[in-house]
């Protein structure tokens, strides 16, 4: 089992339950639809990647994202997080009508930064920000998120049990692309426009 790192103990996530279509902007950018109801969809541990690649039998793309790690069956810590897609793979499934896991749930398909604790935050408080190259290409809050954390939780708890490790991730803003070889990567979590989490990655 891969683990994550909160402070100086390892988790170890037994699922990664990810909300897609969180951010009305980044719907508009796809040309898809505002659902009725939250979409989900789960990536396996053995997505957790140890590097940040950017070609696995297709071009990957990008899209960062809050993501938050749950302890007695509640948010306990926030991190930032990559879900990496085989987008041109999404796409075809997309048009058959066909679930799109193997675009989203491949090996390496996730990408995460150490995990802060929560304990004196506000959730509703809390941002994304992603750097490549020293571009700012992406840039979201909490409050901009169709499904506000709190109801992610109760939504997914309401059919699976969330165990001491699992990790949500909440939904990526508007800027989403492909990764290049030796692309710089910085990401950043703020809490009240302060960094708490800031991370760096080279794509190989």
């Amino acid at each position: 089992m891969k683990a994550v790192v909160v402070g100086d103990k390892n988790y170890f996530p037994s699922k990664i339950l990810c909300v897609g279509r969180n951010y009305v902007e980044h719907i508009h950018e796809l040309g898809n639809e505002i659902p009725e109801n939250m979409v989900v969809f789960n990536k396996p541990n053995s997505s957790i990647a140890s590097e940040l690649h950017a070609y696995l039998d297709e071009p990957l793309h990008y899209e960062a994202e809050i993501c938050f790690l749950i302890k007695d069956k509640a948010l306990f810590a926030v991190g930032f997080g990559l879900d990496l897609t085989k987008r041109g793979l999404q796409s075809q499934l997309k048009g058959k009508g066909l679930p799109w896991e193997r675009a989203k749930a491949f090996d390496h398909s996730a990408k995460f930064s150490r995990f802060v604790p929560l304990k004196g935050m506000d959730v509703t408080k809390l941002e994304v920000e992603l750097f490549i190259n020293s571009m700012r290409m992406q840039l979201g809050s909490t409050q901009q998120m169709i499904y506000k954390p709190e109801v992610i939780v109760s939504e997914l708890s309401s059919y699976t049990e969330l165990e001491d490790g699992d990790i949500i991730m909440t939904g990526t803003p508007q800027g989403v692309g492909e990764i290049v070889e030796g692309d710089r990567f910085l990401g950043r979590i703020k809490h009240e426009g302060k960094t708490i989490i800031e991370v760096e990655w080279v794509a190989i």
